[in-house]
C-alpha cells in the first residue's frame, strides 16, 4: 500500500480515537471538550508569520479559524504517522506493534509543550494553566491514547 495512504490512514485514525478520549473526558468528567477554534488561530498566524502570543485568545480572530484548527489538527496525525512509518520502516505498518506507535504517541506531546502551548501563550509544559500538573497528566494521556491510535489505525489497514 502507498507511504501516504498508509499515512493518511493511520494519522486520521489515530487522530480521531484522541478526539474521542477527549469527548469521554468532557461526557464523564466535564473537562471541555474538544475544540480546535483558538488553534486553528495559532496555526493561521504562524502561516502569516507569527508563532509566539501572549495569549491566542486575544490575538487577531482569522475567518475560517475552527475549520483551520479541526484541518491542521488531523494534518498534524498524519505527519506524527508519517515519522512512524519513516521511522520504522514500511514493514511496520504490515505487521504493527504498540511499543514504536506509543512511543510515537507520546514523544509528540514535547510539541504541543515546547511549541505550540507557549506559542499560544500557555507556557512550557503548560506552566501558565491553572492546574499544570494536571494540564500535563491529560496531555501526556491524550497522546499515549494518540499512540494507541497510531497501533490499532494499522491494524485496520487493508491486507497488500
Amino acid at each position: 500500500m502507498d507511504f501516504i495512504i498508509q499515512s493518511l490512514i493511520i494519522g486520521i485514525g489515530a487522530t480521531a480515537l484522541f478526539d474521542l478520549w477527549g469527548l469521554a473526558l468532557h461526557l464523564a468528567f466535564g473537562l471541555p471538550a474538544p475544540t480546535w477554534k483558538l488553534g486553528g488561530r495559532w496555526f493561521a498566524h504562524v502561516a502569516r508569520g507569527k508563532v509566539w502570543h501572549d495569549d491566542i485568545a486575544q490575538s487577531p480572530a482569522i475567518a475560517g479559524e475552527t475549520a483551520i484548527g479541526w484541518v491542521g489538527h488531523y494534518a498534524v496525525g498524519v505527519v506524527y504517522a508519517a515519522a512512524l512509518l519513516l521511522i520504522w520502516g514500511p514493514g511496520w505498518a504490515i505487521t504493527p506493534t504498540l511499543t514504536p506507535a506509543l512511543i510515537v504517541g507520546i514523544v509528540t506531546i514535547s510539541a504541543g509543550w515546547f511549541l505550540m502551548g507557549p506559542g499560544m501563550g500557555g507556557g512550557i509544559a503548560a506552566s501558565r494553566a491553572d492546574n499544570p500538573w494536571q494540564a500535563r497528566g491529560l496531555g501526556l494521556a491524550a497522546h499515549a491514547v494518540f499512540g494507541f491510535g497510531l497501533y490499532l489505525s494499522a491494524l485496520a489497514l487493508p491486507a497488500a
